[in-house]
């Protein structure tokens, strides 16, 4: 788990909200500060993947899926590059 400075809960989000709460949020953190977004929707694995290929102010550091009370969370680790 990379080193983190704000987490943003996203769990119950469908697709787009975890991606548009997360640009929302990185927005508001300083250059070099990393967000972790936690979510329980499947597809926000490759909507962050694409969605770091295309920004040009965030770089996604880590991505990982462990297991709460029998239920999938996607945890992306995303730091703000400009």
């Amino acid at each position: 788990m990379p080193h983190f400075d704000q987490t943003l809960d996203v769990k119950g989000a469908k697709c787009p909200m975890p991606l548009v709460k997360s640009r929302k949020a990185i927005a508001e953190l300083s250059v070099g500060q990393v967000l972790q977004v936690i979510s329980t929707d499947r597809g926000s694995v490759a909507d962050f993947q694409g969605w770091a290929k295309t920004a040009k102010n965030v770089e996604l550091i880590a991505q990982e899926t462990v297991q709460e009370n029998g239920q999938e969370l996607y945890i992306h680790y995303l730091r703000r590059t400009a």
